[in-house]
């Protein structure tokens, strides 16, 4: 079989097809290309995003980069806009192992991505990996 360019990755042979993948790593791409324009990157380009993400993927091996947990890839594209509203906290309970797509950086130079949980994404938002460590030692020396 030919190998694909955005080849599925090993770990999510037995969950996913090819073609499920492709369309989550286009609009995955395609969404941050779009966030990362609107905040001045005018050299940001399509295939140099999908390429990071896909990378990203590959290197993560099915777990976040930050926590190590394992990552419920199941959950990719099933997040449910309507369900949310009815469901509120409980229904994000569900996605907190949803893979999601990080800035390493500010989004302004270079496409650089990690996976992670959305409940990690969530947390570190805008940070740097830097103040992101530093805000987590403020939580554990308090509590």
């Amino acid at each position: 079989m030919k190998q694909r360019k955005y080849q599925l990755p090993d770990f999510l042979t037995d969950s996913h097809e090819q073609d499920h993948y492709d369309k989550w790593l286009q609009r995955k791409s395609q969404s941050h290309l779009k966030r990362d324009r609107k905040r001045g990157n005018k050299s940001a380009t399509g295939k140099e995003y999908k390429e990071a993400i896909h990378k990203a993927v590959c290197d993560c091996g099915g777990f976040d980069a930050y926590t190590g947990e394992k990552l419920n890839w199941g959950l990719l594209s099933k997040w449910n806009n309507n369900e949310v509203q009815e469901g509120r906290r409980e229904y994000r309970r569900k996605f907190a192992l949803l893979p999601s797509v990080d800035h390493v950086g500010d989004g302004i130079g270079q496409a650089d991505f990690e996976i992670c949980s959305w409940r990690t994404n969530d947390a570190k938002s805008d940070l740097s990996l830097d103040e992101f460590k530093e805000l987590c030692r403020k939580v554990l020396e308090k509590k």
